[in-house]
């Protein structure tokens, strides 16, 4: 086992020094053979002189080499050094993550039946909704109160991966009122679409008249585009009718988040 001494971990995390080096080394070898000591101060927050300072102590110990006035690089013994702190920070965080703030982290579930404090549970969603259940799942964790069938509890000690699938977007597209507007919408294959969908949608006024002719008032209007995508992320099947010239944007903004989409020509022909 590794002595706390030569705990690279124990090192940085307790000399102000070690970080400053570590910071050092990085911005050397972000920007070698160029070194800017003032742009590196300012960052850091020290004096030009203690970034001088540092560096002349890196290049004494072999681990920044210097080329003349400003110009330096990292050194194969640096970059080990910097990669073994850096490995050690990384494991430390995950350390954090993983074991410390999954296990005091606390969820609010709906409790799909009578759960008493300190009950194992299934932790599962469904309809966008996330429950917590007295039956095994893939992620499961402890009750923190008793809760009723229905309310609203608290689960700690959350362990595996909550198990869902992201929900279908179908978006239709709705000229607008220079090119029909909602006149030009095929009423029937409208309701064909939103029959698919869970939730219903509209951007512009022209999709939103669409959908009532369609006897369906959305369920959003305002913000609908970014409501859509985090309905979607919970499970949902959503339908967006959106004006022409908003189309291809929404595209853009489902593709960079990576849901799955269909498009729905609605123009009566």
């Amino acid at each position: 086992m590794t002595e706390v001494s030569k705990d690279p971990l124990y090192t940085i995390l307790r000399s102000k020094r070690e970080v400053t080096r570590l910071q050092i080394l990085v911005e050397i070898a972000e920007h070698q053979p160029a070194v800017r000591q003032q742009e590196i101060a300012e960052k850091l927050g020290v004096t030009p002189q203690a970034v001088s300072e540092y560096i002349r102590e890196l290049v004494d110990e072999g681990m920044v080499a210097a080329h003349g006035r400003g110009r330096y690089d990292v050194t194969r013994s640096g970059i080990e050094w910097v990669l073994n702190n850096a490995e050690a920070l990384e494991a430390y965080a995950r350390h954090i993550r993983r074991d410390i703030i999954q296990q005091v982290s606390v969820w609010t579930a709906l409790a799909d039946a009578g759960l008493s404090e300190g009950d194992e549970v299934g932790v599962y969603m469904k309809d966008g909704w996330l429950y917590a259940g007295k039956e095994e799942k893939s992620a499961m964790g402890t009750v923190i109160h008793d809760a009723k069938a229905g309310e609203d509890v608290g689960v700690a000690r959350l362990n595996g991966i909550i198990d869902h699938s992201e929900g279908m977007v179908h978006v239709c597209k709705v000229p607008r009122i220079q090119r029909g507007g909602s006149r030009r919408v095929d009423i029937r294959l409208l309701q064909d679409v939103i029959a698919k969908a869970s939730m219903v949608a509209a951007v512009g006024l022209e999709a939103y008249i669409a959908l009532v002719a369609a006897g369906r008032k959305p369920d959003m209007f305002f913000g609908s585009r970014e409501g859509v995508i985090e309905a979607a992320f919970h499970g949902i099947n959503c339908a967006l009718i959106i004006v022409d010239e908003e189309f291809t944007d929404f595209l853009k903004r489902l593709e960079s988040v990576g849901l799955a989409y269909q498009i729905h020509d609605l123009v009566a022909s």
